[in-house]
């Protein structure tokens, strides 16, 4: 039992208030939560590495481990989470549940209890209106569980991420233009002029949609697929953290969770969405991934997330345990589709913003993150069923225009190093991870057509572009009989780049502009649906192979 006096700050835990909030008093000393306490895995790093599980390379030929396999090999080690146990109940802290698959311990308590198991104050905090539970500095805890924690998540609520869309200007929900709005399409349409495969379904798949609010009604999914053609899909709704499928109105997150939905489900009618509600904390966003990761129930192929914030909202405890929950991914063959952000490149739209705005560039996370497959922003203009034009969706670089950039945090990828990655467009012109990976139409102008809370109308944003492309990973996946995986290494790689992609050189997010090859506007392009097949069909077990075998011979 962890009860001596000696302290450690749990690594990166350190928080600051939300810029221009104001301290509103203590909150009462009974209040009761939930915590998660996020471990460190089992099996060292060094070990996945030489595996062909953990860093960048790809487990050769698509074997993946199961998710039961994972967790009994690499999870949270049991005596480690003895100890947290052990920890929580010396401070009167009720044990919730563990899950070793997901490394993660949920405990229970007062604000009391709290603050003296991690030695923080806990106060109000009042900003733009609303008010959250958080608190400042590190978070300590007793020096031998310094080292297995990784993460602390939970203490402070504030909200940890904006949802990336937007209705089409002058089209509002319920507007009498919306439906037959010029210009916009449905999925299907989308499918179809970026050549998706049209002898695939996405049967025997699922995906798997984060929403940090909102809901969906059966009435309006019926609805819109009876009007595009389509059978309904299957939609489970999962619970997390206490959240449920709460629909509320089309201006808020409903649209969000909708588009999500319509879009994934029209372009893979046949698979099974499951759409994991979660608090919009960094908790519950935390929780929804890693739930919906090792979901050993609907176990989803491909997961897509169209929520996301600029770096600088972040703990680094929290993007350690996003980033390594990714990596987790790569290991089942889940792949990531991350939306980049629709405020440019410095990802702060004014009238969105979880905080003060700054004239910096920024990444969007968990958009930044190595791990999944970054999803920028197109205006798309089309006629006889081909492609006309496509550019960049660049409206307005501060309020409506893909994200794109370059990493404050995470380094330039092995696999990135040839694309032509610039550096930051910030002082110090840092070289990390660039962003986006890949693109699809995202302008509100030509946006999707959807159907929110009885409402017909359209909406555009990056968020769109996540669930487009999970959509096509499915039917790839139905394709090659096993899931595609994480699928950045082969996109970049001597097989991918320009051969499987709609190389987009017209426009600009502000900072960045767009060029032939890769660029921070758009990443390689939009996709070119059957070339991408192709890629993963031909180029994926032998350059995934190659990879590995050069992970094993490093380590």
């Amino acid at each position: 039992m962890s009860t001596g006096s000696r302290r450690k700050p749990v690594a990166g835990s350190e928080r600051a208030p939300v810029a221009d909030a104001q301290a509103a008093g203590p909150v009462a000393r009974d209040e009761r939560f939930e915590v998660t306490v996020r471990l460190r895995r089992r099996t060292p790093a060094a070990t996945l590495a030489a595996a062909g599980l953990h860093g960048e390379h790809l487990p050769a030929a698509r074997q993946y481990v199961s998710r039961e396999e994972y967790a009994a090999r690499h999870g949270a080690d049991p005596d480690d989470i003895a100890k947290i146990e052990d920890f929580a109940h010396a401070h009167g802290l009720s044990v919730v549940d563990a899950s070793a698959a997901r490394r993660s311990v949920f405990l229970s308590g007062t604000v009391e209890q709290f603050e003296a198991a991690f030695g923080t104050r806990i106060e109000h905090y009042e900003c733009r209106g609303c008010t959250y539970r958080g608190r400042q500095g590190p978070l300590m805890v007793p020096a031998d569980l310094a080292e297995i924690i990784e993460g602390v998540f939970g203490i402070d609520d504030r909200p940890a991420a904006v949802p990336h869309f937007q209705w089409r200007p002058g089209s509002p929900p319920g507007a009498s233009e919306a439906r037959a709005a010029n210009g916009s399409f449905t999925a299907p349409q989308l499918a179809r002029l970026y050549g998706f495969p049209q002898d695939a379904d996405g049967g025997g798949q699922c995906i798997g949609l984060i929403e940090l609010g909102g809901g969906f009604r059966a009435a309006d999914l019926k609805a819109y697929f009876k009007d595009i053609g389509i059978p309904a899909p299957k939609v489970t709704a999962v619970r997390v953290d206490g959240a449920s499928n709460h629909p509320t109105n089309a201006q808020g997150p409903d649209a969000e969770v909708m588009l999500d939905i319509e879009i994934a489900a029209a372009v893979a009618p046949k698979a099974h969405i499951a759409v994991y509600f979660a608090p919009n904390s960094d908790k519950g966003f935390l929780d929804a991934i890693t739930y919906a990761i090792h979901d050993t129930e609907n176990r989803p192929s491909v997961i897509s997330i169209s929520w996301g914030s600029p770096e600088k909202s972040w703990t680094k405890q929290a993007m350690t345990s996003f980033d390594e929950a990714f990596q987790t991914a790569a290991a089942l063959g889940v792949t990531i589709c991350c939306a980049a952000g629709d405020a440019g490149s410095g990802d702060e739209n004014p009238d969105n913003s979880l905080g003060a705005t700054d004239s910096l560039a920024h990444a969007d996370f968990p958009g930044s993150s190595p791990f999944v497959l970054c999803c920028g922003g197109t205006r798309v203009v089309a006629s006889g069923g081909k492609i006309v034009s496509e550019t960049v969706w660049d409206d307005d670089p501060r309020r409506s225009a893909t994200g794109g950039g370059v990493s404050d945090v995470f380094p330039l990828p092995s696999w990135q190093r040839a694309a032509g990655v610039p550096p930051s467009a910030n002082p110090g012109k840092r070289r990390g991870r660039g962003v986006p990976d890949v693109a699809g139409n995202a302008d509100p102008t030509t946006g999707y057509r959807v159907r929110v809370d009885g409402s017909e109308g359209v909406i555009g944003g990056t968020s769109a572009v996540a669930p487009l492309w999970a959509g096509l990973i499915a039917l790839c996946n139905q394709k090659l009989g096993a899931p595609a995986g994480f699928v950045n290494p082969l996109a970049y790689g001597a097989r991918g780049g320009k051969a499987a992609f709609r190389d987009i050189t017209e426009g600009t997010n502000g900072a960045y502009r767009a060029k032939a090859g890769w660029d921070a506007c758009t990443g390689w392009g939009s996709p070119d649906g059957a070339s991408f097949l192709r890629l993963l069909q031909t180029g994926g077990a032998r350059e995934q192979g190659s990879r590995a075998r050069e992970a094993q011979g490093k380590d």
